[in-house]
C-alpha cells in the first residue's frame, strides 16, 4: 500500500488505522479496521476518497 493511496467508500480496508477524507475544506476522520469496508463519506463532504493518516499500532 503506497502512502498516498486513496480508497473509495465501500472498498475493503487494507490496513487498520485512522483515515481522512479528501475534502478541500475541513477534514473528516474515520477509524477503520482491516477487512471491514470503508464507510460512506460524511454528509456535506465534497471529497470522494479516504486516505490513511495514522496506521494502527500492533498490540504488545
Amino acid at each position: 500500500m503506497s502512502a498516498n493511496e486513496a480508497f473509495r467508500p465501500g472498498e475493503v480496508v487494507p490496513a487498520s488505522g485512522i483515515y481522512a477524507c479528501d475534502c478541500p475544506q475541513t477534514h473528516h476522520w474515520s477509524t477503520d479496521v482491516k477487512g471491514h469496508r470503508f464507510p460512506p463519506l460524511p454528509h456535506g463532504c465534497d471529497g470522494s476518497t479516504w486516505t490513511l493518516k495514522d496506521p494502527a499500532h500492533p498490540a504488545d
